[in-house]
């Protein structure tokens, strides 16, 4: 027998997306990324964590916006010391975020910008009246080019399938190819 883990309750996960946007627009630019595209689109798969990317900043902009998120209930899980945080984030590593004293999903999981790809994200972000949230996506095309090219998992092919059925009449088939071998070129060294 196999247990679903992770938040199924798209009201849970779409409360949690845009408190912790919210907050975070107040001092940095920032995307959406990755499974939370789909789901906030209407697919219907249980996620433990909502990915973001960030512009980089130095460590008192960023101290900033940690003391803003902890002002509002929400904590760091790697620690509570925000030059350890930062510190992470400068290795390229990722950091979450959850509620307060919760430890559960679900969580923010917040990366910096690392490369060419991440800042043509940022520049190119969207706000899709479809989910009816008030928050900055990174383009369809582009979540469907990485979760195609470079994510690949059977999650990631169902999501892009998703999308691609829902922005069928719209999708730029020739700019999801160019972003592909941007990502061949940038990140071959990663996953696949």
């Amino acid at each position: 027998m196999s247990m679903i883990r992770g938040i199924s309750d798209r009201n849970v996960l779409d409360e949690f997306a845009e408190e912790v946007c919210e907050i975070v627009e107040k001092h940095v630019k920032y995307i959406v990324v990755s499974g939370f595209v789909a789901i906030s689109h209407g697919r219907t798969r249980a996620t433990e964590d909502i990915d973001m990317i960030i512009e980089r900043i130095d460590k008192k902009k960023f101290g900033e916006l940690h003391d803003d998120l902890i002002e509002n209930d929400f904590e760091c899980l790697q620690s509570p010391k925000m030059e350890d945080i930062y510190e992470y984030l400068e290795a390229g590593d990722s950091i979450r975020y959850v509620r307060k004293n919760t430890f559960l999903p679900p969580e923010m999981e917040i990366k910096f910008c690392k490369d060419k790809i991440d800042e043509m994200q940022l520049k190119t972000r969207r706000k899709f009246e479809f989910t009816g949230l008030d928050i900055w996506f990174s383009s369809i095309e582009m979540n469907v080019a990485f979760k195609e090219e470079y994510l690949g998992t059977d999650k990631d092919m169902e999501d892009a399938q998703h999308l691609r059925i829902i922005y069928r009449d719209s999708l730029d088939e020739k700019e999801i190819q160019k972003i592909k071998i941007m990502i061949k070129i940038l990140r071959k060294n990663g996953k696949r």
